[in-house]
């Protein structure tokens, strides 16, 4: 169920950010994309054909192999795009990576870096209110005091997050995460425009964006 509910936002998110991908299509002849954080199979399972008009480079902690022409991957710390002069792809992309960068310090590299390197960008985070925190999928886990969220962590299978190894590892997962509220992702963004995915009447993501026309 969890899952069907994640793939339909996915899906209803990825109709918009295609909305904004045609419309640069339409002025340019081709779109160079930094995917921080993505994976081949992802745009694969969005139904998305690269043909001659789009090229994609995926930038993670690792290099990948990819199997599928028009994509590339490289290794690189989103946070720090050194090698990767200013402006050089046409869109930044993310999906639900910026929360996992520990601190709101590193959050605003990434963000800095997004538009140095980015002439327009599409970064999706999901919401720190929002009742059910989307990793371990529980309620208001966000909020409970650290030391239950790493005994819960050490214990448990929860979502997203098998059960740690050890104390250690829970507490490396527990800190890894940490989600961003509307104000602060938007002040990372200043001057973007932001797109709201809602679940029975409540935010449950955000995305901001903004295209060069």
């Amino acid at each position: 169920m969890k899952a069907a509910i994640s793939n339909y936002f996915r899906a209803k998110r990825f109709g918009f950010f295609k909305a904004l991908l045609d419309g640069m299509l339409q002025t340019q002849k081709k779109v160079k994309i930094l995917d921080i954080g993505g994976t081949e199979d992802y745009w694969k399972n969005q139904g998305l054909v690269l043909g001659d008009q789009i090229e994609i480079v995926l930038l993670n902690l690792y290099k990948a192999e990819v199997s599928t022409p028009g994509f590339t991957s490289i290794k690189g710390d989103a946070t720090n795009l050194e090698g990767i002069a200013d402006k050089s792809f046409d869109l930044v992309y993310s999906n639900s990576v910026i929360e996992h960068l520990f601190t709101l310090e590193q959050q605003e590299k990434m963000a800095k870096e997004t538009i140095r390197v980015g002439k327009s960008f599409f970064i999706q985070t999901p919401n720190k209110y929002f009742p059910i925190e989307p990793h371990w999928v529980f309620p208001f886990f966000q909020f409970l005091p650290f030391g239950l969220q790493v005994l819960l962590t050490q214990h448990f299978n929860l979502g997203h997050i098998p059960k740690a190894k050890n104390k250690e590892a829970a507490i490396s997962l527990v800190k890894e995460v940490r989600l961003l509220s509307k104000t602060e992702f938007t002040h990372l963004f200043k001057g973007s425009m932001l797109y709201t995915e809602k679940f029975l009447g409540l935010n449950k993501s955000f995305a901001v964006y903004q295209i060069e026309k």
